[in-house]
Order: structure tokens, then sequence, then C-alpha cells
């Protein structure tokens, strides 16, 4: 992907339903499919589609089935990270994973942004804003990750939380909109 991809990654506007997207979007889709359908165990068969789909992988990262994403390539995920069931990162922006962080199951990070405007969104104007997770970050389940959003490394997002601003590093947070509860040690 030439243009789109550019713009996308400079978090431009976009028409969603543009062919060349289509085309990475089909490619992801074919991956996932794949990824999806292998019987357990087959940790192997799971990692070498994983490294075809993802555009960075660190050793011993681990995703349970089943698991969705856009395009795959603006995922980058950390070392002996996890991701539990129902996974899914919307990654027309790029996704960083830290090393060792732990998801759990249903969690969404969801880079779109969809336009205000109603012309421009019937039209299918969308961008989409970086989602950032440090090292040793747990997400509980159900969590919910909004477009734009860094939270610090060893933070814990309490599960069913919906994460709409920047987390500083080694805090809790909880509900909707998730809020800073206490620092931890």
């Amino acid at each position: 992907m030439g243009e789109m991809k550019d713009r996308m990654l400079a978090g431009d506007w976009f028409i969603a339903d543009d062919p060349e997207l289509g085309e990475a979007v089909m490619r992801c889709a074919k991956l996932l499919a794949a990824f999806n359908a292998i019987e357990v165990p087959a940790p192997a068969e799971r990692r070498a589609i994983l490294g075809q789909l993802f555009g960075a992988m660190g050793d011993g990262v681990i995703v349970r089935p089943p698991f969705r994403c856009d395009v795959g390539w603006n995922i980058g995920i950390g070392a002996r990270s996890f991701v539990n069931f129902g996974g899914i990162f919307l990654d027309t922006a790029p996704i960083t994973i830290g090393a060792d962080v732990q998801i759990g199951p249903n969690v969404q990070l969801l880079a779109p942004h969809h336009e205000l405007d109603t012309e421009r969104r019937r039209a299918g104007w969308e961008k989409a804003l970086p989602i950032t997770i440090g090292d040793n970050v747990w997400l509980g389940g159900g969590v919910i990750v909004c477009p734009g959003v860094t939270i610090g490394e060893n933070t814990v997002v309490g599960a069913g939380s919906v994460v709409t601003k920047d987390l500083p590093a080694g805090v809790l947070a909880v509900g909707n909109p998730a809020r800073v509860i206490r620092e931890l040690d």
C-alpha cells in the first residue's frame, strides 16, 4: 500500500472503503480466517500466521483465538505479551503493545476516529490515531481503549473500563471513562 498507508500512518483523513485499503483488509481477513480455524493446540502454526500478520512481534507472544484486526501490519507486540480470547484491534493507525503485557478477554483497541460532520461521515471519511500500551500493563476483561490513547508502563486497567484519555505509568484505573483511583507500588 502506498499513498493510502502513508495517509493512515500520518493520521490524515481517508476514505474507509478505498480499494487499496480493501486489498489490505482482505489479506488480513484471509490470515485471520486461517489463524482462528486452527485446532488447539497448534502454537507453531498460529505464531507463523501472526508473523505474517503483525508488523512486529517479540518472542513468546501468545494470542488466543478468536482474534480480529483490520490490516495487521499496524500492530507491534512486545515479547512475552498475552492476548486472551476475543481480542479486537482496529489498527488503521499503529497499535504498539510493550513487553510482558496481559490483555484480558474481549478487549478492544480502537484506533479509528470517525468524522463528526454527518455528510463527511456518510461519505466514508475517517482517520485513526495511534494507541500505545507500555510494558507490563494489564488490561482486564472487556476493556476498551479509544483512539490516540497511551497507557504508561506497569498500569492496570480494571475490567470493563473505557480508556478515553492517556493514563500515566504505575496506576490502577477503572470506570467509564477510566479514571486513576490509586498509584501502584
